[in-house]
């Protein structure tokens, strides 16, 4: 019987082949190499390889770009072809959600896999990664919690699960085991980028400036390798950092070198530009002509249709780049959006009062901001992302309420960020300014 590293048995494989197949599974593991390289090596050594065309679909389908999402459905059509075990049969009812833009479904669907085959690590991950993208903090934690106690320091990828965990412990809230486990996953393996990350995001989230930019200093060989799909991210936590201590010129120093230089097309790298430049923005700082170019590297990639975290990000690039005609076509493809299960959902009751309040800020109309982002706050954490990057939804708002003379709010909004992170010099010009007396 042929198994993969974690010991679950593969369908049409041969020897040769479920060794590049580990390999590629291990580089989507720790975002260093490229994990789709290494899986049509696989499938070049055995064509029946479901699991190899299986994995290569979640990859594509979690891109949450409308080219990758098509060719994955054409992966998955495939592979309803060739023969499959109990487990992989599953994972194509899991792709068949997703890919059909169901996201809660294919989640819930993985879930039960998970439970059923708690050692499969391209299932953890992809359903981790499930969580993300619907923003469910719970599963986040609790997916990886289920399978956890099936792992021992012995099986290979453990110290990829812990890392797993401590993320999804970060987006619970529960800071200090967060850390803990984070530090652990990387003693164990130091290239795991999505532990540092999650490390990254304590420090984000408890307003620990100075020690978050201590601790990217301090692990830079591990993360920012011209190989490392993630470098551009965790530049990009970096930068919050200075961003929160006032030091803007830092910020365009990193947003100029290693965040942009490349002028990736990645749609991760392009939420992560035109977040920092929007951020930027309500700092008071002009960013020039650096809007334009992101806004041409969204071109493609934002359709009001595929998944609307993304199009809110294109929006912000779109409105700094003067591009109203693309604020418009996003805006009425949300609002006329049929794709059908949650990115329907996501589009009309969380995109879009996004981009009507965001549009409203970026042109002044700061009641009507505050009225679209004051309630769209509430329901933003059903839709993507992590809390350190839907933060820029309370930013924007705290800053509309300022400029538009609504100090009572700002006041009790600047009250809000400073419990969650009272040594944040961000939040005390809040209240500062919100009490000019």
């Amino acid at each position: 019987m042929i198994a993969d590293r974690q010991g679950n048995p593969v369908s049409g494989a041969t020897a040769e082949a479920v060794q590049h197949y580990d390999q590629g599974v291990e580089r989507l593991n720790i975002y260093r190499g490229d994990p789709l390289e290494a899986l049509d090596r696989a499938i070049d050594a055995a064509p029946d390889f479901v699991m190899a065309h299986l994995a290569k679909a979640h990859m594509l389908g979690l891109a949450t770009e409308p080219q990758l999402t098509a060719e994955a459905r054409s992966i998955l059509g495939h592979a309803r072809t060739l023969p499959a075990n109990d487990r992989e049969g599953s994972h194509i009812a899991v792709l068949d959600h997703l890919l059909g833009g169901n996201w809660d479904a294919a989640a819930t669907a993985m879930d039960l896999h998970n439970v059923r085959f708690p050692r499969d690590l391209v299932a953890l991950q992809c359903g981790h990664l499930m969580d993300f993208y619907r923003a469910n903090a719970r599963d986040l934690r609790d997916r990886i919690a289920r399978a956890l106690p099936h792992w021992s320091s012995s099986t290979p990828g453990h110290a990829v699960v812990l890392g797993m965990y401590s993320f999804g412990l970060e987006e619970t809230g529960d800071y200090a085991k967060a850390e803990e486990v984070g530090r652990q996953a990387i003693d164990l393996q130091p290239l795991d980028c999505w532990a540092h990350h999650a490390v990254a995001h304590v420090m984000e989230m408890q307003g620990r400036a100075q020690d978050g930019i201590g601790w990217m200093i301090a692990r830079e060989p591990y993360w920012s390798g011209d190989d490392n799909f993630f470098k551009v991210h965790n530049w990009w936590h970096r930068a919050l950092y200075h961003l929160d201590l006032g030091e803007a010129d830092q910020v365009l120093a990193l947003y100029d070198g290693p965040i942009r230089e490349d002028h990736s097309a990645v749609v991760l790298d392009l939420v992560d530009a035109s977040a920092l430049l929007w951020r930027l923005h309500l700092t008071g700082h002009a960013v020039g002509d650096r809007w334009v170019e992101v806004a041409e590297a969204w071109d493609g990639h934002a359709d009001g249709a595929s998944y609307p975290f993304n199009d809110w990000h294109a929006v912000m690039a779109y409105l700094g780049a003067g591009r109203d005609d693309e604020v418009e076509r996003i805006r009425a493809a949300l609002a006329s959006s049929e794709s059908g299960g949650e990115v329907t959902h996501w589009a009309r009751s969380t995109g879009l009062p996004l981009v009507d309040g965001f549009v409203a800020f970026w042109r002044g109309d700061y009641a009507a901001a505050v009225s679209h982002l004051h309630p769209a706050r509430f329901i933003a954490n059903r839709f993507g992302g992590s809390h350190a990057q839907r933060d820029i939804i309370d930013w924007t708002l705290t800053e509309a309420a300022l400029r538009g003379g609504q100090t009572n709010l700002a006041e009790a909004l600047a009250n809000e960020r400073l419990a969650l992170k009272p040594h944040s010099p961000l939040n005390r010009d809040f209240l500062r300014r919100a009490r000019p007396h």
